[in-house]
């Protein structure tokens, strides 16, 4: 079987990315035909803090990639002096750069030069400093690949999550709540289940408020928002429920109900899918017309340059990557 060609983009280089790339690199060759989307000369310092004696291989075409074990092919894809960039500094030239690997990797993506994309983490300080006002990778991918409905969706051991807000202060998640969106994210972890499970999925929706406001006590979303959108999901032949708890719909997922979880904001989801998996979760691009998988960490500045970091969530996203390419979209 031909292997599923891959798109490795660096992420911000003052981060974890090129040594999680170079450290995840000899199991990527195993399940992927991969190439690395950044710049050469970041990725050999990652070779040398993983301590490896792969070679990186500059290439203009992800054809001429040719990977193995110690061949690391890799695709300029900035044209920032990367030069003065310093582990663990926010940094624009960085900033802008991750940004370039991404965007690159998408078009080629979209033009049919690779299966999928996996991405190594950005620094949304890096972007912002670069002056790219966006709030992560998410929201770059949907607007270039000109989608208007998709969700951020954290994977684990059998259990999916989409939020239904995202990165937003949590006094403005209330404001982008509606029943609309709720649905939204119900259906789109309904198009991406059948994908990873082989089989119509069952989905719980979480309450935005404690005890699922306790019949109003602590709030009326529950009832007026959340509450529709289920049974709007449920007329459209959807296997889901809700709203529940977060604190029991999680425990009752993990014994097994549920396959899939809506959330209503970033932590909710987060914390505990992050407790539950740790370096074996993944973040996966829902609704767009391109595979996109992610690691489910951040740039780890704090290590970075340190030859310290875990390369786990990468290649579990690109063993996803791999599957969901294979899938059909």
């Amino acid at each position: 079987m031909t292997k599923p060609r891959l798109l490795i983009t660096l992420g911000d280089v003052a981060g974890i990315g090129p040594e999680i790339v170079a450290r995840a690199w000899p199991e990527l060759v195993k399940q992927s035909d991969p190439t690395v989307i950044g710049e050469p000369s970041w990725v050999e310092r990652g070779v040398k803090l993983a301590g490896s004696k792969a070679r990186v291989a500059p290439v203009s075409h992800p054809s001429d990639s040719m990977p193995s074990a110690e061949r690391i092919p890799c695709i300029l894809a900035t044209k920032q002096d990367l030069t003065r960039v310093v582990p663990g500094n926010v940094c624009a030239e960085a900033g802008r750069a991750a940004y370039d690997f991404l965007c690159d990797a998408i078009d080629r993506t979209m033009a049919k030069q690779a299966d999928a994309i996996v991405t190594a983490p950005l620094h949304k300080e890096g972007l912002r400093a670069a002056g790219l006002h966006y709030p992560g990778h998410t929201e770059i991918l949907a607007e270039r690949t000109h989608t208007k409905q998709f969700a951020m969706v954290l994977w684990g051991d059998g259990i999916a999550v989409a939020h239904v807000t995202l990165h937003m202060a949590l006094r403005d998640v209330f404001r982008h709540l509606n029943s609309d969106a709720v649905l939204e994210k119900i259906e789109l972890l309904e198009g991406l289940l059948p994908r990873l499970l082989g089989r119509k999925p069952r989905i719980g929706v979480a309450a935005l408020n404690p005890h699922a406001s306790d019949g109003g006590l602590f709030g009326d979303e529950e009832a007026i928002i959340i509450a529709p959108a289920v049974e709007a999901a449920k007329a459209k032949g959807i296997v889901a429920s809700g709203p529940w708890p977060a604190d029991t719909l999680f425990v009752r997922a993990h014994k097994g109900e549920f396959d899939g979880i809506v959330v209503m904001y970033h932590d909710e989801g987060h914390i505990a899918m992050k407790l539950r998996c740790g370096p074996r979760c993944v973040n996966i691009s829902a609704g767009l017309p391109i595979v996109r998988t992610s690691v489910a960490h951040g740039t780890a500045y704090d290590i970075a340059g340190k030859g310290m970091a875990d390369e786990g969530s990468l290649i579990a996203a690109a063993m996803v990557a791999a599957k969901l390419a294979g899938s059909g979209l």
